[in-house]
This record gives structure tokens, sequence and C-alpha cells, in this order.
């Protein structure tokens, strides 16, 4: 079991807040998630990424938010009720992530968890912690700190500042 592997069961106890993103289910580790809110409508900061929305003022604090969907190029439908903003730490940051609807805490044990799988030179998987296996479904488990790059964290400095 690869080290980020062992740190969800060691840190975490194996649980993991799941949520759909384009009708897929995804999970982090329960320990990088801060809070989920309903919908907010985010302040569009100028020169960043298309994914990156803006920035919402989350009780006094601005947080910059990202949608999960454009970021995995994953077709964006239209907006629903069950959309959310799923806040998240990412690299020390409380960043808000777009998601399509929470589903809930899942317990996993290590017999169920396998590291991402190499799937060649040129298709990354760091952003996974690896897969989780139950009865009939597969859940992706993302390492946060790993979803944005170094140039695309340096954006979020800047998202955070402009308001």
């Amino acid at each position: 079991m690869s080290e980020k592997g062992k740190a969800l069961f060691e840190q975490a106890g194996g649980k993991l807040l799941t949520f759909m993103l384009g009708g897929r289910e995804y999970g982090l580790q329960i320990l990088d998630a801060r809070e989920v809110v309903g919908m907010i409508e985010a302040e569009p900061v100028p020169q960043t990424p298309e994914f990156m929305k803006g920035v919402i003022n989350l009780r006094g604090q601005i947080v910059p938010v990202i949608d999960l969907r454009a970021r995995f190029h994953i077709p964006i439908p239209e907006q629903d009720t069950e959309n959310c903003i799923l806040v998240v730490d990412l690299a020390g940051r409380m960043t808000g992530c777009i998601i399509d609807s929470l589903i809930g805490v899942t317990t996993i044990e290590p017999s169920q968890f396998e590291d991402s799988p190499q799937m060649g030179a040129n298709i990354h998987t760091d952003y996974m912690t690896g897969l989780a296996k139950l009865d009939k479904r597969v859940i992706i488990i993302l390492d946060m700190s790993r979803i944005l790059q170094n140039e695309e964290l340096a954006h979020l400095e800047v998202m955070a500042k402009a308001v």
C-alpha cells in the first residue's frame, strides 16, 4: 500500500466524505473536508483559469472557489438544487469546490482499498489517493493536496487577495 493509502487509514480511520461529480462517485479523506454549504454565487476574479469560479464571502472569510467538473474536464450540466460547495483544506488554504451532490461519510477497510493504477507515462493519476471497491461501486479517492499545480495554487492566493 502506498504512503497515501497508509495515511488514509492511519490518520482518518478509512473515513471518506463521498460526493457525485459528473455521474461518478468520488471521495476524499474526511480530514480534508471542513464543511459543505449551499451554492453561493462566486464573484469572478479576472485573469484566472476557467475552472476557478471566483471567491465567496463565507462568514467574513474570503474563500476561493473552483469547479471540480471543469478541473477534471467533465461536462458541466445546468446547475440544480443538489449542487453545493464542499469547503476543503487545499494546500493549507480553505478552498470551495463545486460538486454535483453530497452523498455522505463512508468507512472503508484496507481490503477495500487499491492504490492508484499506473496508466502510462502520459496519463497522470497523482491527484488520486487510490480507489475504494465497495460491492458494485468504485469510489475514486482524491488527494486534495494534488488537485492543483503550483501555478494554480498561486492563482488561489491572488483570488483571495483580490477582493
